[in-house]
């Protein structure tokens, strides 16, 4: 009889997400799975995300845990979110089969989580950064998710962010909060032309990113797993709706064609926006986050050919993205070995993937 393989399983625990990757000891990934999660309403919905979760995994003695769901408002600050978090994983793992990433700290026991939450704290790039690096000399992981993208330059097999915490990440321009689902419109654009006149867009939310995208085709179907902004349907015609209140319109007083222009200008908006972010971290040389201004190795260009390493349920605007660059463009998913599906699933879940491909190696 053919002994299930030994898998290990990286968890990375959103504030709207839970996602979950399982990998064997060769590092192939056999299961992938994605689970919404709106955790500022309650630590009940995580929980019931990781019974969900659970439900489409094998057993499993190890698991690793990345997180970013520390910044819901339900916490009092990301110390709480940290300890709360890890408490809520501790319920369904036994202590010896769970480890917290810490990022460049490597992996901690949940006990110890609390008193290293600036380095756990909203870590799970540091992981997407590794397992890349470990697969490619050198790039730029560009992660576009469903809130947020990340942006991390690799070189000689590790990161070179700058910024550690999400404030100096923000500052460097390795962390930009633009993502194809969830991302309110009125934070993408302050105007968008439309009919031969420039129009203000209201401070309301009517319609987020999923709309936009969903209205230009670029949007997976099964990517938006949270409601929309009015509650209603998620058709081209109810997206247009959303997207018109955005101008002060009803979606009646144009064609859907008008919407979907309106939906193309607010997409390359926001492409430019993470263009902008993007050439600031590659004008600049990449140094090691921590290391000795003496280093030698420290400092290094990114060099010009260096490609675009795409990730994220929003990896379409990197393709983008690397044509602009003229950079090669590579796919998380030609970095994961599985199926075609666990593929495509484990580039929108790559820190899921990196965690548990990591912990794998370290045991």
């Amino acid at each position: 009889m053919v002994m299930p393989p030994e898998l290990t399983t990286g968890w990375d625990v959103g504030g709207a997400h839970l996602k979950a990757a399982q990998v064997d000891r060769s590092g192939r990934v056999h299961a992938t799975v994605q689970m919404p999660c709106r955790l500022w309403l309650g630590m009940e919905h995580l929980h019931r995300a990781i019974e969900q979760a659970l439900a489409g995994l094998q057993a499993s003695r190890r698991h690793g845990i990345t997180m970013t769901g520390e910044l819901a408002d339900l916490f009092a600050d990301r110390v709480d979110g940290v300890g709360r978090i890890a408490e809520a994983m501790s319920r369904f793992f036994a202590r010896d089969e769970l480890l917290v990433y810490a990022g460049a700290a490597g992996f901690v026991s949940a006990a110890d989580a609390v008193s290293q939450a600036r380095e756990v704290a909203s870590a799970n790039w540091h992981a997407s950064a590794r397992y890349a690096a470990a697969r490619c000399v050198e790039g730029l992981l560009v992660d576009i998710g469903s809130t947020t993208t990340d942006l991390v330059p690799f070189v000689r097999g590790e990161p070179r962010a700058l910024g550690v915490t999400d404030d100096e990440r923000l500052a460097a321009g390795e962390l930009v909060y633009a993502g194809v689902t969830r991302t309110p419109v009125m934070a993408i654009a302050r105007s968008v032309a439309c009919d031969g006149v420039r129009v203000p867009l209201m401070a309301e939310l009517f319609a987020t990113s999923a709309d936009v995208h969903r209205l230009t085709g670029a949007l997976p179907g099964d990517a938006d797993q949270h409601p929309a902004a009015d509650g209603r349907g998620k058709s081209d015609e109810e997206s247009a709706r959303r997207l018109a209140r955005m101008l002060g319109r009803d979606a009646s007083d144009a064609g859907l064609d008008t919407w979907r222009r309106v939906a193309r200008e607010l997409s390359e908006q926001q492409l430019r926006c993470i263009h902008d972010a993007a050439a600031v971290v590659l004008s600049r040389e990449q140094q090691m986050t921590g290391a000795a201004p003496t280093d030698a190795t420290a400092c290094v260009a990114l060099a010009d050919d260096a490609p675009v390493v795409g990730a994220g349920v929003g990896r379409f605007l990197a393709v983008a993205l690397a044509e602009r660059l003229a950079r090669p463009y590579i796919d998380f998913a030609s970095l994961i070995e599985g199926t075609p599906a666990v593929r495509e699933c484990g580039a929108r879940c790559a820190p899921a993937v990196a965690v548990a491909a990591l912990l794998a190696d370290a045991n």
